[in-house]
């Protein structure tokens, strides 16, 4: 694959691309949600959750770590994560504010 030239583009077009592209896999998606629904962080095995295989998860995890999308303790075996709530507001506002922005001009 080419250069991707990203520093011809805007920090805000460049954070969201990067946001785009770790959310569109289906298992993160899955991850993310299931995180979301618990009442604390999670201290526990995804593997049975998601049905995955623990280093494919892992690998996911370490994804979604990337954008700031979960915080906790990341310490060898024993993870406990959670969502951080404000990059997940940053995350809204940024993909709001794109989505508000782009007007509807078809033919």
């Amino acid at each position: 694959m080419g250069v991707s030239k990203s520093h011809i583009f805007s920090l805000q077009q460049n954070e969201l691309a990067q946001a785009a592209k770790v959310l569109a896999h289906p298992a993160r998606i899955a991850i993310l949600e299931y995180i979301s629904k618990q009442d604390s962080c999670i201290c526990t095995d995804l593997v049975d959750e998601i049905g995955l295989a623990q280093p494919t998860i892992s690998q996911h995890l370490n994804e979604i770590k990337k954008i700031g999308l979960l915080k906790g303790t990341f310490e060898g075996k024993n993870l406990c994560y959670c969502i951080d709530q404000e990059m997940w507001s940053q995350l809204k506002l940024l993909f709001n504010t794109f989505f508000s922005t782009i007007t509807k001009n078809c033919c």
